[in-house]
This record gives structure tokens, C-alpha cells and sequence, in this order.
């Protein structure tokens, strides 16, 4: 096997363009014995394929496969290097994704036999020793301002369009400020990340080629493509997830250099302890003017701190 440096570069890589609509309509009867239209989430198969070894098959919603598969691979440290990286072909027809790589872990069949199931939607899985053996370094906390906080809360309900129509799904956010960059819903919180850090990833990669398949009777009018290099791209700083602050949650965060992870769900012990192992600050429970920090001494600024109304819980001082 060639080493690292040995291996050939190359700037291209080839994208197919198989996004597929992440809803559709079926007739249910409501309370009142009516017939009427509803939307409900897709749930498709997808297999992923790397150098035509079978790895994982991903129950989605087909948004965005290609970034999907692309950010599975890498979060497992099944791809380590863009330029590894010649091809990744969807297929609906066969359910399939086929991926290319120049260059696969010496040790990918000792990966593939160890598993940990984790406390995931569908059962998330991380290969090997992820959660030991990452390459990911405690990051340089960046600081959030409470009033920041509660303005990106708000701007994120307008984002949940899948989940307004169909429910049953995930989102994640990628952040900055008070802003959101980028949001996906799928049928996990781990596929929903996975596709935000695949186009990530794939978006500092330049020339990336698009060889535009299509899906029959689909059109994506004014899509962005995954992949190609966007003039003045903002970096993220924060990461919102629907789901539960998971040691594999904060992990795939961390590996994207990302020190701030916010949910209005709960945390795991598993995911206390990571984050403050690479420097993660996580906002729990965050909903509405209410919030659990954890890691914030000296990150979190309480600049919008609210008036306790009745009810409230109160806090023993």
C-alpha cells in the first residue's frame, strides 16, 4: 500500500446531483372521520459502498445524500483527506452509494468488526475505537452572549420546515452568532449532522465536479452545490442539534472544530465528560428564555438575564 505521500492529489471530485423530495403526501382520517392530505417524512435505504466494500446502510430522507454519506464516512475515520477523496455516485434505483477513496485505514476490517451501538435515533453506530482514538484536540473556546442566544433560538423556528409539515424528524443548525448558516432535518440527529459536516467538509474542497445525475420528475431549483467552494463562506462557531447532547454528538461537533454545541433536549454523563475533554461549552434545554449551561465559566456573558416570573423554578442560592 502506497504511504501518504506517495499517494496521488487530486482537485476534482465527482458528485452526483440525487436529491430527492423529503416528504410526501398520504390520506389519513382525522378525528372526525374526514379524509384530508398530509405530509409525512421519507424514509429511504440507503447503502453506502466504499471502494465496493459494504460499510453501513442509512435509513434518510434522501435531501442531501451525497453530503450525507460524505460526513458518515468521516466522521467514522473511514476517509481522513479530501484529496482521498475521487467520487461518490447515489443511486436510488439500487438504493446504493458508491464511494471512491485512494487511500482506506490500514485496519478498516478491524474497524468494521467493532462496534458500539450508542444512544442514537435508529441506533447510531461509531466504528472501532472512535471515541478513544480521535485525532480531535481540545479546541480554543469561543464566548456566546446570552442575548446572542436567545435571538439564534428564535430565528431557528423558522428553519423547521420538514418537521412543521410531516414531524418525525431532526434538525441541526450550523451557526454563527446569532445567525444560521446552514440547516438540515432528516429522520436522525446523527444523519442531520453527518450531512452538515459532509458539506462542510466538502465545501472548502475547490473544483469539485457535479456530473449532475438526476432523479426522474425532480427538480432542485436554485440548490447550492455540495462541494464547490463558496466566495466568502462564514465559519461556523455554534452548533444546534433537536437531539440529545451525546458523547458521539459532541464528538462529531468537536471534529469540527466547532466549541459550542446547543439543544433543547437533555445531555448524557458520556457527554459532559467529552465536552470538557475538547473544550465543547453545551447548551442544554434551550427553549424559549430557559437554558442548562455546562463548560461556561467565563464563555457564557448573562447580559439578558430574565425577570423570574411565577412558577418559575427557583434557583437555591
Amino acid at each position: 500500500m502506497p504511504t501518504d505521500s506517495s499517494r496521488p492529489v487530486s482537485s476534482q471530485i465527482r458528485l452526483s446531483h440525487a436529491r430527492l423530495p423529503a416528504t410526501l403526501e398520504i390520506q389519513v382520517m382525522d378525528e372526525y372521520g374526514v379524509m384530508r392530505s398530509q405530509s409525512i417524512a421519507a424514509e429511504r435505504a440507503l447503502t453506502v459502498y466504499l471502494n465496493r466494500r459494504e460499510i453501513v446502510t442509512l435509513m434518510t430522507l434522501g435531501a442531501d445524500p451525497e453530503a450525507l454519506v460524505v460526513g458518515y464516512l468521516r466522521n467514522q475515520g473511514l476517509i481522513g483527506a479530501r484529496e482521498d477523496l475521487e467520487a461518490v455516485f447515489v443511486d436510488w434505483e439500487v438504493e446504493s452509494a458508491a464511494v471512491v477513496s485512494r487511500h482506506v485505514p490500514e485496519d478498516i476490517e478491524e474497524r468494521l468488526g467493532r462496534r458500539t451501538v450508542t444512544t442514537g435515533c435508529g441506533q447510531g453506530t461509531v466504528f472501532g475505537r472512535l471515541l478513544e482514538a480521535t485525532d480531535a484536540r481540545p479546541l480554543v473556546g469561543s464566548g456566546l452572549r446570552q442575548s446572542v442566544l436567545y435571538q439564534l433560538l428564535e430565528n431557528l423556528g423558522a428553519y423547521n420546515e420538514t418537521y412543521r409539515s410531516a414531524g418525525a424528524v431532526h434538525g441541526c443548525a450550523l451557526c454563527r452568532g446569532d445567525q444560521v448558516l446552514d440547516f438540515v432535518e432528516d429522520v436522525g440527529r446523527h444523519n442531520a449532522v453527518d450531512t452538515l459536516a459532509g458539506r462542510q467538509w466538502l465545501m472548502t474542497q475547490p473544483g469539485v465536479e457535479q456530473p449532475g445525475v438526476e432523479q426522474p420528475g425532480v427538480e432542485q431549483p436554485g440548490v447550492e452545490q455540495p462541494g464547490v467552494e463558496q466566495p466568502g463562506v462564514e465559519q461556523p462557531d455554534s452548533f444546534y442539534t433537536t437531539g440529545r447532547l451525546t458523547s458521539e454528538m459532541v464528538l462529531k461537533v468537536a471534529q469540527m472544530g466547532i466549541s459550542i454545541l446547543i439543544s433543547r433536549s437533555g445531555v448524557t454523563q458520556n457527554g459532559v465528560e467529552l465536552a470538557n475533554r475538547f473544550g465543547v461549552m453545551l447548551i442544554a434545554r434551550a427553549k424559549g428564555r430557559h437554558f442548562q449551561a455546562i463548560h461556561a465559566s467565563g464563555r457564557l456573558e448573562l447580559d439578558a438575564v430574565p425577570v423570574p416570573r411565577p412558577g418559575d423554578r427557583q434557583r437555591a442560592r
